[in-house]
């Protein structure tokens, strides 16, 4: 029960944080936060799993032990890794003890109960990336936006009730819509599903087990209950149009919540999206593959247009992460190998990267109290190591090769080109390959404008090296994205395995 004693520890771990003393909180916090960490890299070395968990391969670390009965269908603890679900895992460990240490210089007011809500937060992450029994996955889906809302709430910025709000209610009614639509696929099985395993209920769809509820066919209950998880997956991701919540939570959040957020929150939704839309239902999401794919451009397009008109770093960084996702958008709707590894590597890179970029702006915030492009210049000549690890975290960003992002995209751009199940593949990839171009250009501009150049700041702070706890979480972190760049197989094989039964699913006409 290893996966039990991971989630459990992140848990207690958050307990005895909450009820330290605030003087001890971000040590202690810190220190147990290496636990979670050392654990999923046990699982990584010890992985045996094969396949998709939710078609029929073998599940590493599985526990199942039924826990209740509703509507004459059994609800289980059911836990387990496959390929996609691990690095996702490895991931959320290793972000949230670099998370806390940001933490340490600009939280400076009721610790135990901030790093207690980060840990318990990371237990209910866990959750999310293990279970493959619905209503278990559910509790933990909903349990984390609590946490997020109140670190929006209680440590934001000036407009922090507003944006913890404002988050809190897209993302439960997005939470609504998904589960209405999951929920008419379980009436539509019937007594052909006797619980609410993913595994047996995406089993059972495939097995053309869906019958007609309350007159509705099962093609027409298939397609309504993909658009209906759709949608509310997608204000997780987010994707264009539904996206507006995304760069309000970003700028009122403290720099460490922007990580979690960016770096793991939003791989929420774009896990679900796979896990339940692409691998549960295949044949409408490769009927819908060109309004998705259009969407997936659009939103690449328009995420960085919108990066471009801003003068706010964060809300740079935080509209890099709606054009981020479409990639991964992208990537899982052309059902091809490279396609969906690739999509799903990009989680782990855009994770790593955003991390890095939203911690080394809080860095350059710490220092200036701003964080407006207008009112600074210069600060290389004061903060060398920060903005080098800056500058280099952008580069990421624009897909330097030997980088996470490069590996990710370029996948992706191979598995799209010439995607048997998208009509008019080369077009949209091409598309959103231009979206690089617009990436690079308003990431040189804003380290132009900021970084270099004669020294210039608006406010009456003093600049000079940041601490060496502010620099240590981003040096890691760009460690981190140079390994993946150079060595992505460290990962990609295991979600390339894990990936293969969902486009083996799709059957293209033609």
């Amino acid at each position: 029960m290893i996966l039990e004693a991971l989630i459990a520890v992140a848990f207690v771990s958050a307990l005895v944080v909450l009820l330290a003393p605030n003087e001890w909180a971000g040590k202690l916090a810190f220190a147990l936060s290496l636990l979670p960490f050392a654990g999923s890299l046990y699982l990584w070395s010890e992985f045996d799993g094969s396949g998709n968990a939710l078609t029929g391969g073998d599940i590493a670390f599985q526990t199942q032990v039924e826990w209740l009965e509703v509507g004459g269908r059994s609800v289980s603890w059911f836990v387990g890794l496959d390929g996609i679900s691990l690095p996702l895992v490895v991931l959320t460990t290793f972000l949230v003890p670099l998370a806390i240490v940001s933490a340490w210089t600009p939280i400076d007011s009721r610790q135990s109960q901030f790093y207690g809500l980060m840990l318990f937060m990371e237990a209910n992450l866990l959750g999310v990336f293990t279970a493959l029994d619905f209503f278990l996955w559910f509790i933990f889906w909903e349990a984390v936006l609590v946490p997020m809302y109140f670190l929006i709430g209680i440590w934001g910025g000036p407009r922090r009730k507003y944006a913890a709000i404002k988050f809190f209610v897209y993302t439960n009614a997005a939470s609504l819509l998904m589960f209405i639509g999951f929920m008419s696929l379980v009436f539509a099985l019937g007594d052909s599903v006797g619980s609410f395993a993913l595994p047996e209920i995406t089993q059972a769809i495939a097995a053309g087990d869906l019958s007609t509820w309350f007159g509705i066919s099962p093609e027409r209950m298939a397609l309504v209950a993909f658009l209906a998880m759709f949608l509310g997956f997608a204000v997780k991701v987010p994707i264009v149009p539904v996206h507006t919540w995304l760069p309000d939570a970003h700028v009122e959040a403290p720099t460490p919540v922007s990580v979690l957020l960016a770096g793991v929150l939003l791989k929420m939704g774009t896990y679900a999206l796979l896990r339940f839309n692409f691998t549960m239902l295949p044949e409408q999401a490769s009927a819908l593959a060109v309004p998705i794919a259009a969407i997936a451009v659009i939103s690449v397009i328009y995420g960085a247009m919108l990066a471009l008109a801003q003068k706010d770093l964060k809300r740079i960084v935080a509209y890099s992460s709606v054009s981020s996702m479409g990639y991964v958008i992208l990537g899982l709707v052309v059902f091809t190998e490279y396609g969906v590894g690739g999509a799903t590597f990009q989680m782990v890179a855009h994770g790593l990267i955003s991390g890095l970029m939203f911690m080394a702006v809080g860095v350059v915030y710490n220092a200036t109290h701003t964080r407006m492009v207008g009112d600074m210049a210069g600060m290389a000549d004061r903060m060398p190591i920060t903005v080098g690890i800056l500058v280099a975290g952008a580069f990421g960003y624009m897909g330097l090769p030997l980088m996470a992002g490069f590996a990710g995209e370029f996948f992706i751009f191979v598995g799209s080109f010439a995607a048997p199940a998208l009509p008019y593949a080369p077009v949209f990839t091409a598309l959103a390959m231009f979206g690089i171009v617009i990436v690079a250009g308003y990431l040189l501009s804003a380290m132009q404008s900021t970084l270099f150049g004669p020294f210039h700041l608006e406010t009456d702070y003093e600049v000079g090296p940041a601490p060496f706890h502010d620099v240590a979480p981003l040096a890691v972190l760009l460690v981190a994205i140079i390994v993946l760049g150079v060595a992505p197989d460290i990962f990609f094989e295991m979600i390339r395995d894990a990936a293969l039964p969902v486009v083996e699913g799709v059957t293209v006409d033609g």
